[in-house]
């Protein structure tokens, strides 16, 4: 099925997205990487504030490249989620609702996106310099000495992502 949604991504929303619907996403997501992920997971972990509310929120697991010239943002493309396996429990246990990139995930991400309703999307790896056509404002709003990894606030108009592992655990991966 097809699905056009809105951010902020409520429980009320994660909840009607099954997996393999194709969703396009419009508003305001949130970009993050290893190195960041590290970071939010550590001021999370010792009771310090984080650059954003991560409640209703999507993370998209992105490092862009450099934007060229007239360009918002360079090319836009998932990089591998697992690689933010261990951090996301803590991270959907603060409010986190959906999750973008690319690959599978671990069974413990999997069991905390079914207890706190969250939704994991891939983006079409590959695809950045498409995707990124999509993005219609990127501001650096933390940790700026990670360069591309540093986490930035988008705004997207009709991103396409398809929804992988839905809040009840079915995944597109194990069909």
């Amino acid at each position: 099925m097809e699905r056009h949604i809105n951010t902020p991504l409520t429980k009320d929303i994660v909840k009607d997205i099954k997996a393999g619907d194709y969703v396009y996403i419009t508003g305001i997501i949130y970009t993050a990487r290893d190195a960041a992920h590290l970071r939010l997971y550590d001021a999370i972990n010792n009771n310090q504030d984080i650059p954003f509310n991560l409640r209703d929120q999507i993370i998209y697991y992105l490092g862009p490249t450099p934007a060229r010239k007239g360009q918002v943002i360079g090319s836009a493309g998932p990089t591998t989620s697992s690689r933010m396996d261990k951090y996301t429990p803590t991270l959907l246990n603060n409010g986190m609702t959906g999750m973008i990139g690319k690959g599978k995930r671990s069974p413990e991400v999997m069991e905390s996106m079914k207890d706190n309703t969250a939704v994991y999307f891939a983006a079409v790896g590959g695809a950045g310099a498409l995707l990124s056509k999509c993005i219609k404002k990127s501001e650096v709003i933390a940790y700026d000495d990670l360069g591309t990894e540093a986490v930035r606030k988008l705004y997207v108009e009709n991103l396409p992502v398809i929804a992988v592992i839905d809040c009840y655990g079915n995944n597109i991966y194990e069909r």
